[in-house]
């Protein structure tokens, strides 16, 4: 899987190329602190430096053992990452904050939608309307609520089925 994209990175920004690629082992550092200033800047108050390590362990041990994650590169910098597993459960969708608003998040759900043709689960924080709004507009339902076992936030449940 090699793809080259053309979309839209920044509203007020001329049309740049994106590439979509699995994940490298080598891509771990840039992975995580990407998670890292994502985080932090949909959720100022909270210190996501301070969770690093347990993101990192959780990133080892839990995600690149049991998902697919595509990587979105621009210019040889990654700028974004999906996570699927083979049941249909995304657990992550990052798009740096410097590219929100354009294509990349698009094309990394369409990955993961190819990846899992069958239906894709999620849970998003439910203060997260911009991302809420961002799965409703990629054909995502609320499929119910629950609580985020980790941070004890409330989550919505969404859904896509094909």
């Amino acid at each position: 899987m090699d793809f080259r994209f053309l979309g839209k990175i920044m509203p007020n920004q001329a049309t740049e190329a994106f590439e979509l690629r699995p994940y490298a082992p080598a891509d771990e550092d840039a992975a995580i602190a990407l998670w890292q200033a994502t985080w932090q800047r949909a959720y100022p108050a909270i210190d996501f430096a301070a969770r690093v390590p347990w993101w990192r362990e959780r990133w080892r041990n839990e995600l690149t053992r049991n998902a697919a994650i595509v990587v979105a590169e621009q210019s040889g910098e990654l700028v974004g990452f999906v996570t699927i597993d083979t049941g249909g459960y995304l657990d992550q969708l990052v798009v740096g904050p410097a590219h929100w608003g354009g294509d990349i998040a698009n094309a990394l759900m369409n990955e993961a939608k190819r990846l899992s043709p069958g239906g894709i689960t999620l849970l998003v924080n439910t203060d997260n309307a911009r991302a809420i709004r961002f799965y409703a507009r990629n054909g995502f339902a609320h499929a119910g609520d629950d609580v985020n076992p980790t941070s004890g936030r409330p989550v919505k449940k969404m859904a896509w089925e094909p």
